[in-house]
């Protein structure tokens, strides 16, 4: 099972595994990890799950579409490593991936 670790703002991290298949959003979820809010459960409907990801893993994650793009123009302080994290499918290949929680959530 993949682990994923999920910094907050504050700096403590949280690595948890993440069975392929749930979304980045949807492991933070399952582990009570604080900072990600979810409050569209997943269909891209807020910016509630917004991460910034690590440079190293950035280019290697499936592109954003355009309605992903769209939600970022919500999420709170976004930048060129944000994404949402219920688009990020967890695989095998992302194995160690880091995602870094903003201050706070749209």
């Amino acid at each position: 099972m993949p682990k994923i670790t999920y910094i907050e703002f504050n700096g403590k991290s949280h690595t948890v595994d993440v069975a392929n298949g749930l979304s980045v959003m949807e492991g933070a979820v399952q582990n009570n990890i604080p900072g990600i809010d979810a409050d569209c459960g997943g269909g891209m409907a807020c910016a509630t799950c917004h991460v910034y990801v690590k440079e190293e893993w950035f280019d290697k994650l499936v592109k954003k579409e355009d309605g992903e793009e769209d939600m970022l123009d919500m999420a709170y302080e976004p930048n060129k490593f944000s994404r949402l994290s219920c688009q990020l499918i967890v695989t095998d290949e992302l194995n160690g991936l880091v995602v870094q929680l903003p201050s706070k959530q749209a």
